[in-house]
């Protein structure tokens, strides 16, 4: 039977598990209904589990034949802390959660494709389907490599597919290079002297020398670093004050925001400007600062050998919808930390039209049920490719 046929026939169990992971969400590390979901209906298949790496994570083995390859491919589980206003007969059934990304759609997909490579068996080679928590900034790809995921599952290459919104459900990009930006927190605390607003010549005003902070901050990426390498540096949260004491000069301002960059070097001198902006503004102002910068998520830059393999699966399955020019997101994904210990491949699936709520972390966002078969094919046909049975 055609690999279409077949998948087309697991679709509707497909969409109804999707539906039911969209209805009850769970955020990182807290994925216990879903990863006994993913256990079971790997267990079924056929499929060698392991369970508890990365405290929540699922890893499915599927070796077949005498082939010596062996590749890891990625879907991640978690939702998010927001809440879902959008009318639906699969609505989240819990407050303040809700797969407001697509990973409800990312786990069955890969679920789909597991069962299709455990039924078919038509390659000769070794699969790890992973299955990752807390992908959303709670660290849970370094958390699976931090319990030796490589050490038990070795991989010469991992594949990671996120959905995008703009893209038909029968397209898919397939590129080379950067795609997704390192992802880093940092934090600043103006410390002066307090006093009454009336008389400000008495203290060392935090406020103003935020507010100096604060706009010259752009300046970091517009005038320090190359104009062809892309960055962003946003201040994302100012606290100051009592707004029922609007005539107190207070001691402390705190700052705190997020910075992206593409390559180490401008991932440097993001850290390190804003450092001196800080301290400069400091010195300006006579006043106190401490800085802190952390660095979370390096940037998703996909290997040109990983990436072969992957457009010639996307063409396969999408033909002449498969795109090789699309832009790098902003956005950051912890895929990184496993595309940085082996060659690794990041590929975007479409979403279908990006209107109404049906963009990424939007509290009416959800996953499109036609990228379904699509998502499956597309991994399945990699891995038939790539570990060619004899």
């Amino acid at each position: 039977m055609p690999m279409q046929d077949r998948i087309s026939k697991d679709v509707p169990f497909l969409t109804a598990l999707r539906r039911d992971l969209h209805a009850h969400p769970e955020l990182g590390f807290e994925e216990e209904r879903t990863s006994h979901i993913v256990a079971k209906l790997l267990e079924e298949a056929g499929v060698k589990i392991h369970r508890g790496m990365g405290k929540t994570g699922v890893v499915g083995t599927l070796q077949i034949g005498n082939g010596t390859r062996t590749i890891g491919l990625r879907a991640d589980m978690d939702a998010l802390a927001m809440p879902e206003v959008a009318e639906r007969p699969y609505k989240s059934t819990v407050a303040g959660k809700m797969h407001a990304c697509g990973h409800d759609g990312h786990t069955a997909m890969l679920l789909g494709a597991a069962r299709y490579l455990a039924e078919t068996r038509n390659f000769s080679g070794t699969v790890h389907f992973i299955f990752q928590p807390a992908e959303e900034g709670r660290g849970g790809a370094r958390k699976m490599l931090e319990d030796g995921f490589f050490d038990l599952f070795p991989c010469d290459a991992v594949y990671g597919l996120h959905n995008m919104p703009g893209l038909a459900t029968d397209e898919m990009a397939v590129v080379e290079g950067p795609q997704l930006a390192s992802s880093d927190s940092w934090r600043i605390i103006f410390k002066g002297v307090g006093t009454h607003g009336a008389k400000p010549h008495l203290g060392r005003d935090p406020v103003t020398a935020a507010g100096s902070f604060l706009a010259s901050l752009q300046s970091i990426v517009g005038r320090v670093v190359d104009p062809l390498q892309p960055a962003v540096v946003s201040a994302c949260s100012v606290q100051a004050g009592n707004p029922k004491a609007l005539n107190v000069i207070p001691d402390i301002v705190e700052i705190g925001g997020t910075a992206r960059a593409y390559t180490p070097h401008v991932r440097d001198q993001l850290e390190e400007e804003i450092g001196r902006l800080a301290h400069g503004t400091a010195a300006m102002f006579g006043i106190e600062v401490s800085y802190e910068f952390e660095r979370r998520i390096p940037p998703v830059v996909n290997d040109a050998d990983a990436t072969k393999r992957a457009l010639s699966a996307a063409q396969t399955v999408f033909g002449s919808k498969t795109q090789t020019s699309f832009p790098p997101s902003t956005a950051g994904d912890d895929f990184s930390f496993f595309s940085g210990k082996v060659p690794g491949c990041y590929v975007w699936l479409g979403n279908g039209p990006a209107v109404d709520g049906a963009l990424h972390h939007n509290t009416s966002y959800d996953f499109n049920d036609d990228a379904i078969a699509s998502g499956v094919a597309f991994w399945s046909t990699l891995v038939e490719q790539e570990l060619l049975a004899e």
